[in-house]
């Protein structure tokens, strides 16, 4: 064992790193070499630790496996032409991650376990952030509770673990959405704010009729009318309609997004007209039908920008105008991977670099 401050270190005897081809990776299915690895007993972190990415021993009767008592979040490094690596407002991540643990009755992480632990793994396995186009490390954080136990109470163990995988593109092409209208992802006073495992293993089956219909995802409304916009599929959503840039303002129904709090940063900083409102799904429709809705895209850290080609309404599909004509989310793309990458300077302090 090393000991890095009070982390200790098991290195991975051989690393994966020469089996992967990093111009064709796919989403999701590749992981580095380590993780970090916290537990919580008795009030209290312990036992930090990276160790070797591989398979934990799980009791049938964990706890969260029965009751979902789990919360993730989801960010990303990059690198610089200097290869120095560098992590998009982590700070934020820990804010949520902790917003939703209060909600799902889970104790908070200490910023300083959050960001040793990060620093040390990225510092240990900075090898695996591609510098390609269109790539990144993606870095998974979550918590789940440890208790082996079938009754229904929180736990009082918990682990924490960070673990990371190169990744590409999220979507290859823009997508099609349709408004669903039946089902619902989030409802008010549920946990539709917090990032929680079960939010989105709901949305599984709505989606899942959704592609058999030939639709990429849902645009997700409320769930008390189905009148008002809220999200697209896993992301937050956004138009341009005239000279406006209107989304859903969030409430606890709906997930603060940061890629959607830095697209909100760089509009205003831009002078552009914001507007954080409820939106109803005929506003949208008619902004399509006299052309005044521009664009339409959602935002998340997996895609930061996903263009939304066509939207459907009650049987009828909408095609958007053409991606090369809007202005600003192809703006906005740019300069968020300008940031990230180091190209252009960060006058709003979201890099962490190492």
């Amino acid at each position: 064992m090393v000991e890095t401050a009070k982390i200790k270190i098991r290195k991975k005897e051989q690393s994966s790193l020469p089996q992967v081809d990093f111009s064709n990776i796919v989403f999701g299915r590749v992981f580095s070499d380590h993780m970090f690895v916290a537990d919580y007993r008795d009030g209290e972190w312990e036992d930090l630790r990276i160790e070797p990415y591989e398979a934990m021993q799980l009791t049938p009767g964990l706890i969260s496996l029965h009751y979902a008592q789990t919360i993730f979040e989801g960010l990303k490094a990059y690198k610089n032409d200097k290869g120095d690596v560098m992590v998009f407002r982590p700070e934020m991540n820990l804010k949520r991650l902790n917003i939703s643990a209060e909600r799902m009755c889970m104790p908070q992480l200490p910023e300083d376990i959050y960001m040793q632990g990060l620093s040390e793994l990225l510092r240990l396995d900075r090898n695996w952030v591609p510098n390609l186009p269109n790539t990144a490390l993606y870095i998974r954080p979550f918590m789940f509770g440890t208790d082996e136990y079938i009754g229904l109470k929180s736990s009082e163990t918990y682990r924490f673990i960070i673990f990371t995988c190169p990744v590409g593109a999220y979507y290859s092409k823009p997508v099609k959405v349709k408004f669903e209208r039946h089902f619902t992802r989030a409802a008010k006073g549920g946990t539709g704010f917090a990032k929680t495992g079960g939010n989105y293993a709901g949305s599984l089956y709505p989606a899942k009729l959704a592609q058999e219909k030939g639709y990429d995802q849902l645009i997700w409304t409320d769930g008390i009318e189905h009148e008002y916009v809220e999200e697209a599929g896993t992301m937050n959503i956004m138009f341009v309609i005239g000279d406006t840039l209107i989304t859903p303002h969030p409430g606890d129904s709906v997930l603060k997004g940061i890629t959607r709090d830095s697209v909100l940063t760089l509009a205003r900083d831009w002078g552009m007209k914001v507007e954080e409102r409820r939106i109803k799904t005929s506003e949208i429709v008619e902004a399509i039908k006299n052309n005044t809705l521009k664009e339409a895209f959602g935002v998340g850290t997996a895609a930061t920008i996903a263009h939304i080609s066509l939207i459907a309404d009650d049987e009828t599909d909408y095609p958007l105008p053409p991606v090369e004509s809007r202005e600003f989310s192809n703006k906005a793309l740019k300069a968020l991977d300008d940031i990230k990458t180091g190209v252009t300077e960060d006058k709003f302090n979201w890099i962490y670099k190492l």
